[in-house]
C-alpha cells in the first residue's frame, strides 16, 4: 500500500488537483522562518485518523486548506479535491481493492511488527515550493525585528523533503496476548475495535512473557487530557501465572494485528500506557515497617545466601549504599518474596508458544 501511495496515489491526485487549477504541497511541518533548510514529513502515528486508518489497511488523507485563504476558496478546493478523489478510486478501484487484500496478508502473516519511527534524513525528495521572501522590520508594538514576508517578492524553489522514516525497533509477534478482566477500560476500548478475543472458561496457568517497566518518562504537560508516557524501556521474563475465568485471551493471527501490537506493546508511541491506560502500576502500594521486618529479613537471608551475597557484594561496591541502614534493609525487602509483585509489572502478557 505504500508503495501504491507513493508512485500512484499522490501522483495521480496532484495531477488531477493541477488540472482544476489548484496546487497540493505535502504539509509544511517546517518552523523556522524560511523553508529553505527543507522539512520533514509530519508523521501521522496511530493517534490521528489517517494514522488509525493505515492500522487497518485503510488509504486515507488529511486535506488542509491555508487559514489566510478566502473561506469560498477553502470550500472550493476542498471539492475539488473530493471529485478528484472519487476520479482516482473509481479509475483504480481494482488496483487498491488488491493492494489492501495484500497488506492485510502481510499483516496476517508478518512475524514481527515496528514500533516507533525515527527521520532517515539522509534520504529526502525535493518538491517546488512557492511562497514570498521573508524579510524583518520594525514591530509597531515593541518597536524591534519583526518577521514579515514581502508580497512583491514571489518566488518558486526546490526545497528538501525528508519523507522517509526508519523503525526505531521491532517487536516479535506472539501467538497472543492475555489481558486480565479487570482493566475493563482497556477491553472496552479493543471491544470498540472489533479485535477478536474469547474469555477464558475456567482458571488457568499459561506460560507467559511479562514485561517489567524498567524506565519511562511522562510529559510535564497534560495532552488530550493525559500525560503521555514515553521513552518506555522495559525488561521481560518467562514465568507461570495464573489467569482467572474471564480473562481475555486475544489470538494473533487476525486482521487486527498491526492495531493490537500498536495499542498493546508499552514501547509503541500511542499504546494504551502511553495513554495512560495502565498507569494503576506505576505507583507502589505496599511496603514494609523497617523495626518489624528487621528481623524477617535477618531470618531471610540466612534461608537464602544467594540474596545475602548480593547484598555484601552490593556493600563493597557502593559507599553511599553501604552507610545506608534503611537502603540495605530496602534491598532485602525488594529481593524478597514480600515485596509488591505488581508494582512495574505490565499487565499484559505475551504467549509465545
Amino acid at each position: 500500500m505504500g508503495e501504491f501511495m507513493d508512485k500512484q496515489f499522490e501522483p495521480g491526485l496532484y495531477a488531477s488537483m493541477k488540472q482544476k487549477g489548484y496546487d497540493l504541497l505535502p504539509y509544511v511541518n517546517a518552523f523556522g522562518d524560511t523553508p529553505d533548510s527543507g522539512w520533514p514529513e509530519f508523521l501521522e502515528g496511530p493517534r490521528y485518523s489517517s494514522g488509525y486508518a493505515t492500522l487497518w489497511h485503510t488509504f486515507a488523507f488529511v486535506p488542509e486548506t491555508h487559514m489566510l485563504k478566502p473561506y469560498a476558496q477553502r470550500v472550493q478546493s476542498t471539492y475539488a479535491l473530493m471529485e478528484s478523489f472519487i476520479d482516482f478510486t473509481s479509475k483504480n478501484s481494482a488496483s487498491i481493492k488488491s493492494a489492501r487484500e495484500q497488506q492485510k496478508k502481510a499483516a496476517l502473516n508478518a512475524t514481527q511488527f515496528p514500533l516507533g519511527w525515527t527521520s532517515d534524513r539522509t534520504k529526502f525528495s525535493e518538491i517546488t515550493f512557492k511562497g514570498y521572501e521573508a524579510g524583518r522590520k520594525p514591530s509597531e508594538i515593541s518597536g524591534l525585528p519583526r518577521l514579515y514576508y514581502d508580497r512583491s517578492k514571489p518566488f518558486e524553489k526546490k526545497v528538501k523533503f525528508y519523507n522517509v522514516y526508519q523503525p526505531r525497533t521491532f517487536v516479535r509477534k506472539p501467538v497472543a496476548y492475555v489481558v486480565p478482566q479487570g482493566w475493563w477500560k482497556v477491553i472496552d476500548l479493543l471491544k470498540i475495535n472489533k479485535v477478536q478475543m474469547r474469555q477464558l472458561s475456567r482458571d488457568t496457568t499459561i506460560e507467559v512473557e511479562v514485561y517489567k517497566i524498567d524506565d519511562y518518562k511522562t510529559s510535564p504537560r497534560p495532552f488530550e487530557m493525559h500525560h503521555l508516557n514515553s521513552d518506555v524501556k522495559v525488561s521481560t521474563t518467562m514465568r507461570q501465572l495464573k489467569f482467572r475465568k474471564g480473562d481475555y485471551y486475544i489470538p494473533m493471527n487476525q486482521i487486527a494485528n498491526r492495531f493490537i501490537v500498536e495499542v498493546l506493546e508499552p514501547q509503541s508511541d500511542d499504546s494504551y500506557f502511553a495513554w495512560n491506560f495502565f498507569d494503576g502500576i506505576l505507583g507502589q502500594k505496599e511496603g514494609y515497617s523497617s523495626y518489624v521486618f528487621e528481623e524477617t529479613a535477618t531470618e531471610f537471608l540466612k534461608q537464602n545466601p544467594d540474596v545475602k551475597t548480593k547484598l555484601e557484594q552490593r556493600r563493597a561496591t557502593d559507599t553511599a549504599f553501604a552507610k545506608s541502614g534503611s537502603q540495605q534493609l530496602g534491598f532485602v525487602f525488594q529481593n524478597s518474596p514480600y515485596a509488591e509483585p505488581w508494582f512495574m509489572r505490565y499487565p499484559v502478557y505475551r504467549v509465545i508458544q
